[in-house]
C-alpha cells in the first residue's frame, strides 16, 4: 500500500504513463495548489522517467510569471484562480519545456481563501498538446478537506490529460 496516494489513483498514473509512453509524448505539469502532487503521483510510478519530462510548481504569482510567462496583466485581470490563467500556464509549461502535452492546475484548496466569487474548492485545469486545442475544465470541490481537494484535483487533472490524448 502506498502511503501517500490511493491505489486507484496509483492505477489511472499507471495507465496514463503506459499511454504517454505508447504514443512516445513527454508530458510537463504546471501547479500550483497542487503543488506538484501530479508530478508526485506520476513519478510514484516505475518508469515515469520515461514520459514526465518536468514539472513546474508555480504557487505564486511571480514563479507563474518568470517560470511559465503569464502575462502579468492575464493575472490581474482575472487573477490566478481562472480559466484564463489555467491555458497560459498549461501553454507556457509547454513553451518552456521539451515536452509534447502539459498539464496545468490552480485553485483554492482552503481552508481559507475562498470569496464569493471564487469559493474554497474552486479549480480551474488546462491540459495543452502540441497540434491541438487546448482543453479546460472548472470544478468546484469545496465541502471536503484540503488533502482531499487536492488530490481530488490530481485526479481531475489525469482525466484531462486522458481526455486530450
Amino acid at each position: 500500500m502506498n502511503p501517500i496516494f490511493p491505489a486507484d489513483l496509483l492505477e489511472e498514473a499507471t495507465r496514463l504513463i503506459a499511454d504517454l509512453r505508447g504514443r512516445a509524448l513527454k508530458l510537463a505539469t504546471a501547479e500550483s495548489c497542487t503543488g506538484g502532487l501530479v508530478a508526485g503521483l506520476l513519478t510514484e510510478v516505475a518508469g515515469a522517467s520515461d514520459v514526465l519530462e518536468r514539472g513546474f510548481v508555480t504557487y505564486s504569482n511571480a514563479a507563474k510569471i518568470g517560470m511559465l510567462g503569464v502575462d502579468p496583466e492575464l493575472l490581474r485581470r482575472h487573477g490566478a484562480v481562472s480559466a484564463e490563467v489555467a491555458r497560459a500556464m498549461a501553454e507556457g509549461a509547454l513553451r518552456c519545456s521539451a515536452a509534447d502535452v502539459a498539464v496545468a492546475v490552480t485553485g483554492i484548496a482552503g481552508p481559507s481563501g475562498g470569496t464569493a466569487e471564487k469559493p474554497v474548492g474552486l479549480v480551474h485545469l488546462a491540459a495543452a498538446m502540441s497540434g491541438a486545442a487546448t482543453l479546460e475544465r472548472e470544478r468546484r470541490l469545496g465541502g471536503q478537506t484540503r488533502a482531499a481537494i487536492r488530490l481530488a484535483s490530481v485526479r481531475e487533472a489525469l482525466a484531462l490529460v486522458r481526455r486530450l490524448l
